[in-house]
């Protein structure tokens, strides 16, 4: 199948392209929204590219990018954008971000990376697999407490207790090792299906989520992007889930407000300045939905740094 890159035209849109700017394309995947971004680039242009995930790196969609001049891709996540923009010597110049967040279709679509439910393989769901505890070490320790607070959290599942009840009984008969056990455990646990969702979508979510630390990794990416552009500079976000969305959505308002001083107490100073413009958001047409079925929940939001 080929990759499809979800909301193109509006990302390249969002971040108005220059022909002689800096970008960053924090998701690399296979490199969708990275070609389109190039392609709208000059001689002078560049464009860099970050991706935690060494199958993405390797991918041929990488080595067909990288005999292009004006572009580079660097194995890392993209927690860690201030460190490389700054080691390459781009720091404060930096005309757009482009962040395509969660999980992507190669790796929902390779069943030893233990993303997909619909799929059998390895318990595993990292996205760096040489990085941290995988889905299953970390379910073969973890108390049920803690496992469920994950899932109702991470995966807003209101079965979590039941799911997590079950994980522990099923773990101490046998080793949890396959994405086709927890499947099975879980369809079996929840007592009642939502329409068109299968019943271990929320916690094979959740699970991810917990294991690649990635709502954290967004938290840091965000502070970290605004301080990377130059006024007038775009950061794009692709959200496809609630909690990606709300933290991106609370972090624009946030910068693009500010923070007042508190009203009638003695504090001295000024108020935190207002760093970002918020553009707006969008979601993908009728057609695009329709082609592609991960397009279905995205929210695409765009904002603008300030001079401050």
């Amino acid at each position: 199948m080929i990759h499809q890159p979800v909301m193109l035209e509006e990302a390249l849109a969002g971040l108005a392209v220059r022909n002689d700017g800096v970008y960053v394309d924090g998701t690399f995947g296979r490199g969708g929204h990275s070609r389109a971004i190039l392609e709208q680039l000059g001689r002078e242009g560049r464009l860099i590219a970050l991706d935690k995930d060494p199958d993405a790196v390797a991918s041929t969609q990488a080595r067909q990018l990288a005999e292009d001049r004006r572009f580079s891709l660097i194995h890392a996540d993209f927690n860690q954008l201030r460190e490389v923009i700054e080691e390459m010597g781009y720091a404060g110049r930096i005309d757009g971000i482009l962040l395509d967040l969660g999980v992507s279709s190669p790796q929902l679509d390779t069943p030893e990376r233990g993303f997909a439910f619909l799929h059998d393989g390895p318990l595993d769901m990292r996205m760096n697999p040489d990085v941290g505890m995988s889905a299953a070490d970390w379910l073969a320790q973890a108390p049920m407490r803690e496992i469920a607070d994950v899932i109702r959290k991470f995966g807003e599942e209101r079965f979590a207790h039941r799911i997590a009840r079950a994980i522990v009984e099923a773990r101490s008969r046998q080793p949890l090792l396959r994405t086709r056990q927890l499947t099975a455990l879980i369809e079996r646990a929840v007592p009642a299906r939502e329409r068109h969702k299968h019943p271990a979508t929320r916690t094979f979510q959740a699970l991810r989520i917990h294991i690649n630390r990635e709502l954290e990794s967004l938290e840091a990416v965000l502070e970290q992007a605004v301080d990377l552009l130059v006024p007038g500079g775009r950061l794009v976000v692709i959200a496809f889930h609630s909690l990606e969305d709300r933290i991106v959505k609370r972090f624009l308002r946030a910068q693009s407000r500010g923070t007042p001083l508190p009203k009638g107490l003695p504090v001295t100073g000024t108020p935190s300045p207002q760093r970002l413009k918020v553009l707006g958001k969008k979601r993908p047409d009728a057609l695009e939905a329709s082609r592609n079925p991960r397009a279905r929940s995205a929210i695409l939001r765009i904002a603008e740094r300030r001079s401050c």
